[in-house]
């Protein structure tokens, strides 16, 4: 990782309202906190031959978002969250069929789509039993940790 994408990192983590991100590779581990104005780069261990000059993040103010206003009462579904952040697709790739749609029955266990974090894809298995009454989540855009992807009705 060189300081370019480890710079993109911290954009993209002080974008998201994340509070704190952590990267491990086989040579290479990252520790990004943000608070409400600065993203800090609490720690950062990088093999000498690579290692970049500097690693200070530019400050970078992290924007908030107006109350939602109130929709329907869904206090009666389940959400399935987004276990980390990444990139949200529907499908293993462009050509193969949805993991899910609005209507389908899921088993526990079961994959329902795949988040892009750091070009590994992680298939997101479900946690619940139910039907899918809304996803929540366009397809092959960002989310962030613990975001709400999916609307599920128990059965």
């Amino acid at each position: 990782m060189d300081i370019k994408q480890i710079q993109d990192l911290i954009r993209f983590v002080s974008k998201s309202g994340v509070n704190e991100v952590s990267i491990e590779q086989k040579d290479f581990k990252i520790t990004i906190k943000t608070n409400e104005t600065q993203p800090q780069l609490i720690h950062a261990s990088i093999p000498a031959q690579t290692a970049p000059a500097a690693l200070i993040p530019a400050p970078v103010a992290v924007a908030t978002e107006p109350a939602a206003p109130a929709g329907p009462d869904t206090s009666k579904y389940l959400t399935i969250k987004s276990p980390m952040i990444g990139t949200f697709y529907r499908s293993a790739s462009p050509d193969k069929p949805l993991f899910v749609n609005v209507g389908d029955e899921i088993k526990t266990g079961g994959v329902v789509c795949i988040i892009e974090a750091m070009k590994l894809f992680n298939e997101i298995e479900s946690e619940i039993s139910g039907r899918i009454v809304k996803i929540l989540v366009d397809n092959a855009s960002p989310v962030e940790y613990d975001q709400p992807l999916f609307l599920v009705e128990p059965i």
